[in-house]
Order: structure tokens, then C-alpha cells, then sequence
């Protein structure tokens, strides 16, 4: 076995070893998690709303013009049909 091959399979046993599901690992990932969720800035309610309001009145605003096309395009493709 050369060189490069020994220093693969060291690597490779090492990604092992950090994969095992012991208690403390899954403690530790639960402690980096909740380490996170408190770097998380959440919009205020006036944000949230506002933003909410522009959705919905774009997905109405996109559905009316997709609604419209789908029927102008039906009848003309019906009418050339005729």
C-alpha cells in the first residue's frame, strides 16, 4: 500500500470516528443548535404583515393574469379550430 493510499484510509477512518451517534455527540449538536436559534432575528409584526399583505395581493394579482391568457388563449385556439 503506498503513501498516498495509507494517508486516504487514515482520513477515512477519522470521518468515522466524528460519524458515531454517541449520547454526547447528540448532545453537543443540541447545544450548537439552540446556539443558533439565538443568533436568529425575527421580523416585528408590522414587517410581517406588510410582506404577508404584498404576497397575497401579488399571487391574486398573477392569477388574474394567468386566468385571463389561459382564456384568450382557449378561444383563440378554439375558434382557429372551428
Amino acid at each position: 500500500m503506498g503513501k498516498k493510499a495509507k494517508t486516504i484510509k487514515k482520513h477515512v477512518e477519522k470521518q468515522e470516528e466524528k460519524v458515531s451517534f454517541s449520547p454526547s455527540q447528540v448532545k453537543k449538536f443540541v447545544d450548537e443548535v439552540k446556539v443558533e436559534f439565538t443568533k436568529i432575528v425575527w421580523p416585528d409584526k408590522k414587517t410581517t404583515v406588510t410582506l404577508t399583505g404584498v404576497v397575497i395581493a401579488f399571487s391574486i394579482l398573477a392569477s388574474i393574469y394567468l386566468g385571463s391568457v389561459d382564456l384568450l388563449l382557449g378561444k383563440l385556439i378554439d375558434s382557429i379550430l372551428r
